[in-house]
């Protein structure tokens, strides 16, 4: 059996063998990218070149690894392999096919170092040993160069969301707050139809939320919204900030999706929030439904916790419009239902029989059967609720169905600081 040296030395010229087929063997792997990672080959030509160029760098750096026996954990990835995972990043190439690219090379580079082996070596055993020797160092090269390409790869995609979201987001703003622009230019910036129909949403994660990639759930909850809501049309999405984000959907009729369309959108991520606006057309629409979407979800950040996962303006649009200002809200509800006006359980029980009542029609039969309660607990409650308001229902019946919604939707973001 050769001892470490001779299988070194022979190596060595297996390596050199491979290193004048070079250009031959980059051709061969570009073909066979083209064939099955065709993500890898994009048409044009700098791109192409840019890949055969770290193909070709690679096998160089690998056969001279072996040619002069450098240890493979010491070896930098060739500066062409870098800045083509960066192109791919740019791109939004899956980093995976980049990783895969990568072993397939390593096989067909691997199968010619076989060929090369066992046209110099006529031995067996050292064969063997040769071709041990070969995989390990291959492997370890590999391993060394993906670590480093992937790197590269999840940094330039790091800063190119960041840049593309910022670019975005601003033109974005300037289409909400600006006259006189290019709207031809705007669509052919944001990749999105302005004249048309759109529904606005916020979509967020609440604040006790830690999903590992925020936005990007949030972006992929926005394509599922083009799935089922947009019959596939590609929706704007906008990060607002690192747990909220800005869309909106194309839709071909100016109709508001059904309750069950949203809630089955959100349906695999029990953390996500969301706010709707009502449709609105070409760039007028475009503002006046995220403008209603912003408010409900002002309306919800109020709320807090305990409000409904989803809303929608034509719901709880006057709301919305009230909870801009709570602090005025605030007075308004004191005002309305007085004594009525208390942040405990037990004020809360009253004022909530008290808005079921009215809205079945003063019935407290029908009330009852709402509240799971028996009629004259309904009755005793309604009796307590109308002593507190100081007054009959009926000297101003809107103005207290109103505030005891208000309260039923905001809770103590609208009552009295005690």
């Amino acid at each position: 059996m050769e001892d470490a040296a001779g299988r070194s030395d022979r190596l060595s010229r297996i390596a050199a063998a491979l290193n004048e087929r070079a250009a031959e063997v980059t051709a061969e792997l570009v073909s066979l990218y083209e064939k099955e990672l065709p993500h890898l080959v994009h048409d044009d030509e700098g791109m192409v070149s840019l890949l055969s160029a770290s193909v070709y760098q690679n096998i160089d750096t690998a056969v001279r690894i072996f040619m002069h026996g450098i240890d493979p954990a010491r070896v930098e990835a060739p500066a062409a392999a870098l800045e083509y995972a960066r192109r791919l990043a740019q791109r939004g190439t899956p980093v995976v096919d980049l990783i895969r690219a990568y072993y397939l090379g390593q096989m067909a580079v691997l199968e010619q170092a076989i060929d090369e082996g066992i046209r110099q070596i006529h031995e067996v055993d050292v064969l063997g040993a040769a071709l041990r020797d070969a995989l390990s160092g291959a492997f370890a090269f590999i391993d060394r160069v993906t670590q480093q390409v992937v790197t590269a790869y999840e940094e330039e995609r790091d800063n190119w969301l960041l840049n593309r979201s910022a670019v975005r987001a601003a033109r974005v703003r300037a289409l909400l707050d600006e006259d006189g622009l290019d709207i031809g230019a705007s669509e052919a910036a944001l990749g999105y139809r302005l004249r048309g129909n759109h529904v606005g949403l916020v979509v967020w994660y609440a604040d006790t939320a830690h999903p590992i990639d925020p936005l990007a759930g949030l972006e992929a909850l926005a394509g599922r919204f083009s799935e089922q809501l947009a019959r596939d049309a590609r929706p704007l999405f906008v990060p607002n900030d690192e747990l909220c984000a800005w869309v909106w959907l194309p839709v071909r009729e100016p109709q508001v999706p059904t309750a069950e369309q949203l809630e089955r959108a959100i349906a695999g991520d029990a953390d996500v929030r969301l706010a709707v606006g009502d449709p609105g057309r070409d760039l007028e629409g475009f503002r006046r439904t995220h403008r209603q979407a912003a408010r409900v979800h002002a309306l919800a950040v109020a709320a807090g916790k305990g409000c409904d996962r989803v809303l929608a303006f034509r719901d709880v649009g006057a709301f919305a419009l009230m909870a801009s200002d709570l602090s005025a809200a605030r007075m308004w509800v004191e005002d309305t239902l007085r004594g009525l006006a208390v942040d405990d359980d037990q004020h809360e029980r009253l004022r909530e029989t008290l808005r079921v009542f009215l809205a079945t029609g003063s019935s407290y039969t029908a009330a009852a059967a709402r509240l799971l309660m028996h009629k004259n607990s309904v009755q005793y409650r309604v009796r307590k609720a109308q002593e507190l308001l100081g007054r009959p229902v009926s000297d101003n019946r809107l103005d207290v169905e109103l505030a005891l919604n208000l309260c039923h939707r905001l809770g103590g973001a609208v009552l009295p600081r005690r």
